[in-house]
């Protein structure tokens, strides 16, 4: 299957939303839609108002259709409005969704397990190396994604550890690009 990656624009926020539903499990939570996402305070910072200066991502899209199938993005949340994977003010938090937690790379469920998520991946890193000294992200410990963080050297901060929204254990991951 051919597909391109592209840098995110603001008219690509819907399918961020939908992307993010699909990072965050929240069909695993009884959530139906991904107006569900929008309305959640702590998910929905993570998307809303795309397009601020120091946002970052990209879009897979299929070449056959220019469909977006997947997308991997990063996002300063400091202050009043952190996220669940911070921290510093300057340490972006990545956002992919590939069905797995907040990490937000999202591939859609039908393009999954064929590499696009982690080309997605490998694209923003290599862009975000050029702006940050590292970059965050908050996951699951079931998270099957682990392994290819790890395998991409990022590492489990210490004492992060936390029970998620669903009652899960979460912790926190760091990539250091010093």
């Amino acid at each position: 299957m051919a597909y391109a990656i592209r840098p995110i624009i603001q008219e690509d926020e819907p399918f961020l939303w939908q992307m993010l539903y699909e990072a965050a499990h929240m069909a695993e939570e009884g959530a139906l839609t991904v107006q569900d996402a929008m309305n959640h305070p702590d998910l929905a910072k993570y998307v809303k108002n795309w397009g601020l200066e120091d946002d970052m991502g990209f879009i897979a899209t299929l070449a056959s259709s220019n469909q977006p199938v997947g997308a991997a993005w990063l996002r300063l949340l400091t202050g009043e409005n952190k996220g669940y994977g911070y921290l510093g003010d300057r340490t972006p938090e990545l956002a992919m969704s590939d069905d797995k937690p907040l990490c937000v790379y999202a591939v859609l469920p039908e393009y999954r397990n064929q590499g696009i998520g982690t080309q997605l991946l490998t694209h923003l890193l290599a862009t975000a190396k050029a702006a940050y000294p590292s970059v965050s992200l908050s996951i699951r410990s079931s998270n099957p994604a682990l392994r290819l963080y790890k395998q991409l050297g990022w590492k489990i901060v210490d004492g992060s550890e936390t029970i998620n929204r669903v009652g899960g254990i979460s912790f926190k991951m760091k990539l250091d690009f010093d």
